[in-house]
């Protein structure tokens, strides 16, 4: 029996820890809790992936954020999308100035002469106007031009300058809205994933977007 009775120098490595008083309890659990919780951030740390995105303009850096954005993050809330609403207006008229001017200047005449007042039209649009909303077109706004920009896009000479958007700069989303553009005059027209894909809003300085990535 003598074999299994503690030793003395067992019972004093043993009797501090059963005496312990409330106090010296609490430390012990609170640094417990803390070393936990830095074990925690230390795994996030780990699990955290950050990645810069650098390239020229329509490179497709707003593009990739827009669908880990769909994928990982909290889609567009209506507000999000009316403010796109805005943008995607803004692209159609830049875009058919761009082609209105590519005509002329590659001397590709009218399908239809009665449009050159249509172009005229388009071409005396002020991005610098009281108009403009931060920049971009207004709903209403976009409404006067509509008749105009229909009968620019229809035109045998707009399309061939269109053919010919090799020589110029063009963005690649605008046949896309032009050949939409009955959809986006709709009354409760709101852009749809699709449409706020393609939309183009030039990006000034440095934006930071969190996306939490799960299952992986």
């Amino acid at each position: 029996m003598a074999d299994f009775l503690p030793t003395r120098s067992v019972l004093k490595v043993c009797l501090p820890f059963c005496v312990l008083s409330n106090a010296e309890a609490d430390q012990i659990r609170k640094s417990k809790e803390i070393d936990k919780g830095l074990n925690r951030e230390k795994t996030h740390v780990k699990r955290l992936v950050k990645i810069l995105l650098l390239g020229a303009g329509e490179s497709g850096k707003s593009t990739f954020l827009k669908q880990m954005r769909i994928i990982h993050g909290d889609d567009f809330d209506a507000k999000a999308r009316e403010d796109f609403r805005s943008t995607i207006y803004s692209n159609v008229i830049k875009g058919i100035r761009v082609l209105v001017d590519a005509r002329e200047k590659l001397h590709i005449p009218w399908g239809d002469p009665n449009n050159q007042p249509h172009g005229d039209k388009v071409m005396a649009f002020d991005t610098r106007s009281a108009k403009m909303v931060n920049g971009q077109v207004d709903r209403q706004v976009f409404y006067e031009y509509v008749v105009a920009i229909k009968a620019l896009w229809a035109d045998s000479g707009i399309q061939n300058a269109y053919d010919r958007r090799r020589e110029f700069q063009l963005g690649e989303s605008v046949k896309y809205f032009l050949d939409n553009l009955d959809r986006l005059c709709e009354a409760n027209y709101l852009p749809s994933q699709q449409d706020i894909l393609l939309a183009r809003k030039p990006t000034k300085g440095i934006h930071e977007d969190n996306f939490e990535i799960r299952n992986i």
